[in-house]
């Protein structure tokens, strides 16, 4: 069956309708493309035809470009890159012209593009070829190109059609930072033409069509005097317009992710020469853009890998865990932005706390955030009426029966958490799941206070929970595999990226995160300028500085995992040095944004006024400093050998769950599409080469382990070695 069919009513107006029969949502392939180039050649050649229609058999438009195509033409080189991305302009350039005469611009067949629903990528770039862009009033609809998101950015005319509807300074929100917005703001932005009811949609499009003039059907930039809204970078106007985007592309981006900086120059250039040059410029730029291993690696990471992970890639087999009814303990922030996740996500809510002023005030953190929506008009009056309703908050623990699913969010303390266990345990039903949510603490010790410890699971969620997508899945000694699949079912309920790890002393992320941290104090002891430790961290595409980090998870939290872990390991503690800053900074009552005062200093408002002067007095700055790349390698470095450690030991079982947690979950250069495909770029022997000098210089921390040895002999990758053992999505 084709992806595209085409019916023809009484009045001439044909109908194309994008219907991929083995997708939920419509993508775009290779054969699909070529079969609509075929129908409206069929179209514009037949006379009974007057206008065209392109639409959807299902609810959305489309998703985008079926990433198969872009692999194929990936491995098929630079030539095979551009000619495939040329043969899509010229399908669209016709859909464009829809066959009028070139010089009267006379004669041409108009084409209107229905949207019923949400169109991204390549699902907006086709709309943009066509003369007008009708969208259904659907405010869960989203509209927009998201390529940049992903490492690429819009290569089907979407760069260059879009900076030429909108001029370049409108357009840059939607080409640089992929934003996405429904219907109404779309056509508010100039990105579509009208929004009417869903069920007028065809109707509207049928009227426009059979309405239409020859100069409706003409493209500003193919009509005569045409000029660039906001000016060409040749007009001062322009000019200005250019400068400043070229100094927000940087600044953004630090100059680590190729496609912005790609995509500036694609319209910066085709700015200057007629439309059709423009589209071999972005063409151009587009395929030095696949062929960049920064590329490659976010595809893989943020799209193919986040996708089969969020579909259950490693989800044991077992029936539908779909949670009905969920019990938090702990009405602090954690379990407060836990029960509003899953209240949002239709879960209905039993949200325990001590005493019932703090267990309201748990419930009153969805009643704010609901209200931010309301103001920002995302949320209305009967949605907020409707999540809050699914909360019920209370003292009561008789309130947890029926509950299918635990989540215990109380104080890190082994005591505390069993003590809340025997209280759940004696309430609930012998087949509900209980999760406990921390951050270091080793779950299969916290199992043994529970009486049923295969049904016991760890579930760390990040701060602030609304916000971050990353789940972290703790399997502990005795979890059973229903344990796991409920886990992984709920976290696809509440829309957030489930990691299954097993249990170890801080898991995966915390595990990789905390040497980040350690190793940028360990600089700041050593007398390297702090400014340079936290601008080495940012130029290599990490969000946060090691000091700025640890201001924002506080330093009085560092002192205690600090005195656990030493306790714990003993002789072994390899992290002295660190200590001393860091119990000094808590004792000068520095404990980072909370206070006022950490690492960095804080006007009253709690903002940060620049890193502390007090820093230098303490531990003076040393003459000769060391080069950036050494700064950033040992940054780097103390992140990847970890991750590697962690896939050593068993801790991870999947490196597509360590290359997507370590972005999702703490930030990791996005850029590198994570730890080991970083490495992968890189080479094992590269790393290994590194390592001994990181080792020489600053001791065994920076060892090279078996495992990355072992793949530089044998000139392996991790995705080359690895990929093949992970289970199919």
């Amino acid at each position: 069956m084709t992806d595209f069919t085409m019916t023809t009513d009484a009045d001439g107006v044909a109908t194309i309708t994008w219907d991929v029969a083995s997708k939920s949502m419509n993508v775009m392939s290779t054969e699909a493309f070529m079969a609509l180039s075929g129908l409206v050649d069929q179209a514009l050649a037949d006379a009974a035809v007057k206008g065209i229609i392109l639409t959807s058999g299902k609810k959305d438009f489309a998703g985008g470009m079926d990433l198969n195509v872009i692999a194929r033409m990936r491995a098929g080189g630079a030539q095979a890159i551009f000619d495939g991305v040329m043969q899509m302009h010229q399908v669209l350039r016709k859909i464009e012209r829809a066959g009028m005469d070139p010089k009267t611009l006379k004669g041409g067949k108009p084409i209107v593009a229905a949207l019923p629903g949400t169109a991204l990528g390549i699902g907006l770039e086709l709309p943009l070829s066509c003369h007008r862009i009708i969208a259904a009033e659907n405010p869960r609809a989203k509209i927009g190109l998201p390529e940049i998101m992903v490492g690429i950015f819009p290569g089907a005319g979407g760069t260059t059609r879009l900076s030429r509807k909108l001029g370049a300074m409108m357009a840059a929100p939607f080409l640089l930072e992929g934003k996405l917005v429904d219907p109404k703001a779309a056509k508010s932005a100039g990105l579509i033409d009208e929004v009417v009811a869903p069920e007028a949609l065809l109707a509207r499009a049928k009227e426009w069509v059979l309405s239409a003039t020859d100069a409706d059907l003409v493209k500003p930039w193919d009509a005569k005097g045409y000029k660039m809204p906001g000016g060409a970078p040749y007009h001062p106007a322009g000019f200005m317009t250019f400068v400043g985007a070229s100094a927000m592309v940087h600044g953004k981006t630090m100059g680590v992710y190729p496609a912005a900086k790609a995509l500036l120059a694609a319209v910066y250039e085709g700015a200057l020469v007629p439309f059709d040059t423009a589209l071999k410029i972005e063409a151009r730029h587009f395929t030095s853009v696949l062929l960049n291993p920064s590329s490659s690696a976010m595809i893989r990471s943020l799209f193919i890998n986040k996708e089969a992970l969020e579909k259950g890639a490693n989800r044991p087999k077992a029936p539908d865990q779909s949670v009905k009814r969920l019990g938090v303990i702990g009405a602090g922030m954690m379990g407060a932005g836990i029960a509003y996740v899953a209240a949002l996500a239709g879960i209905d809510v039993v949200l325990i706390d001590a005493s019932q002023e703090s267990a309201d005030r748990g419930r009153a953190h969805s009643e704010g955030i609901l209200d931010k929506g309301m103001k920002r008009g995302k949320v209305t009056a009967e949605k907020k009426a409707e999540v809050l309703g699914r909360i019920t908050a209370t003292t009561d623990y008789a309130a947890l029966k029926g509950c299918d699913l635990i989540v215990e969010a109380v104080f890190e303390d082994p005591k505390v958490k069993a003590e809340v266990t025997a209280k759940v345990e004696a309430v609930v039903g012998s087949d509900c799941i209980y999760a406990t949510n921390t951050s270091t603490l080793p779950i299969s010790g916290l199992a043994g206070a529970s009486q049923r410890p295969e049904g016991f699971i760890g579930i760390h969620f990040f701060s602030p929970v609304d916000r971050m997508n990353l789940v972290e899945i703790i399997r502990g000694a005795k979890t059973g595999d229903v344990a796991v699949a409920k886990a992984l079912d709920f976290v696809r309920q509440i829309r957030k990226t489930p990691i299954v790890v097993n249990d170890a002393r801080f898991f995966y992320a915390n595990r990789c995160i905390i040497p980040y941290i350690n190793e940028g104090i360990r600089m700041v002891a050593e007398g390297v300028e702090p400014a340079l430790v936290e601008n080495a961290a940012k130029l290599v595409g990490m969000p946060l500085g090691p000091l700025q980090l640890v201001d924002e998870t506080s330093i009085d939290l560092g002192v205690k995992i600090a005195k656990a872990t030493k306790q714990a390991m003993g002789a072994d503690y390899p992290d002295e040095a660190v200590d001393k800053v860091l119990f000094w900074m808590a004792d000068q009552g520095r404990l980072g944004r909370k206070s006022k005062s950490g690492f960095y200093a804080y006007d009253d408002k709690g903002d940060r006024q620049g890193l502390w002067d007090g820093l230098e007095q303490k531990y003076p700055h040393d003459k000769m400093q060391p080069s950036l790349t050494d700064v950033q390698h040992r940054l780097l470095f103390a992140q990847v050998l970890e991750a590697v450690r962690a896939l050593e030991d068993g801790v991870l079982t999947d490196i597509r769950e360590g290359d997507v947690g370590a972005i999702l979950g703490w930030g990791f250069a996005p850029w590198s599409g994570g730890p080991f495909s970083w490495l992968d770029i890189i080479g094992a022997p590269r790393a290994v080469e590194i390592c001994r000098g990181l080792t020489a210089q600053f001791g065994p921390r920076f060892h090279a382990p078996a495992l990355l040895r072992e793949m530089a002999e044998k000139g392996e990758s991790f995705y080359g070695r690895f990929a093949g053992e992970t289970r199919a999505a």
